[in-house]
């Protein structure tokens, strides 16, 4: 067992020694990473030759804390693809830096990753979203970023990527489309949108005047997570595309007496996750046809 203690773990030597760590104990060499939500964690119930490694076990790995988070990696083989599945991620609000939130989306890229997948459960802003609808994020707004708590704050290491990396691209265009069209042909156009995704760090859900200043910015639905690991995944040269479920409506007027509750955002997670996992299967296999990127940013060898 390690001991898990909150410091800044994200040198490249860090990273590499986690990296080596789990490249000697799991046979799987994964193209693609999917970050699980919460209650999200069944997406990773379809995979075959699965392995589990649980966090606690990884050195220089934090834990989850949060309920609906199991706090394992998954790996083994969707439709023939190899894939790792983060049961549970981590967040501002469990008291970890930005640096250990997004510790993971660097060990992936140096064991050979080019594809992420970032899934969360957000509050619908905009009024034309339901409960239940699937969000395919085209862009984000970092606040807390303005706020000076941004996961590239600090030293910048090459081997990862450059200084001042371009954000205006970070969810794939070409992956968009992708799962669009699949969303299309399942027949679940009626409840998949394109949106924006804020961050705030949480963990308290928004006041009616911050979720009405949120809608006035441009966003589309809230969350606490994503935005972190989406700027470190762009930072290091991997194709990002991200998903967001509408659990709830996010309240703008006085009026309203509903409130949200974890609860219920694990509830309507679980009524969804057979949706999101056919989607996610059909859109793994298909991966492939989009042309992948040239990522020699960074120079570890994903072999040992």
């Amino acid at each position: 067992m390690h001991t898990k203690e909150n410091s800044c773990c994200c040198s490249f030597d860090d990273c590499k020694l986690t990296t080596e760590w789990l490249l000697s104990r799991t046979r799987h060499r994964p193209k693609i990473a999917i970050v699980c939500g919460s209650g999200l964690g069944l997406l990773a119930d379809s995979v075959s030759n699965k392995q589990i490694i649980r966090y606690e076990d990884i050195p220089n790995f934090p834990v989850s804390t949060v309920p609906g988070h199991e706090g394992c990696l998954v790996f083994g083989h969707i439709k023939g693809e190899s894939c790792v599945f983060m049961q549970g991620r981590f967040h501002l609000y469990e008291g970890y830096s930005l640096c250990k939130v997004t510790f993971p989306v660097r060990i992936f890229k140096l064991m050979g990753v080019e594809t992420i997948i970032v899934t969360n459960a957000s509050g619908g802003l905009c009024q034309d979203f339901k409960v239940g609808d699937i969000m395919v994020i085209k862009d984000h707004i970092n606040l807390p970023g303005f706020a000076g708590q941004h996961p590239l704050c600090g030293p910048n290491d090459e081997r990862f990527g450059i200084r001042f990396p371009c954000m205006s691209d970070a969810y794939s265009k070409d992956l968009r489309k992708l799962v669009l069209d699949i969303t299309t042909e399942l027949g679940y156009s009626n409840f998949v949108r394109e949106g924006v995704y804020c961050m705030v760090s949480g963990p308290n859900f928004e006041t009616i005047a911050e979720a009405r200043m949120l809608h006035i910015l441009g966003s589309d639905s809230v969350g606490m997570s994503t935005v972190p690991e989406v700027t470190v995944a762009k930072h290091c040269g991997l194709r990002v595309l991200g998903l967001s479920l509408i659990t709830n409506k996010v309240s703008l007027d006085y009026s309203r007496e509903e409130k949200v509750n974890h609860e219920e955002v694990l509830q309507i997670s679980k009524m969804r996750a057979e949706m999101l996992q056919n989607m996610l299967k059909t859109f793994i296999a298909r991966s492939h046809q989009v042309e992948t990127l040239n990522n020699n940013n960074c120079i570890y060898s994903n072999t040992v």
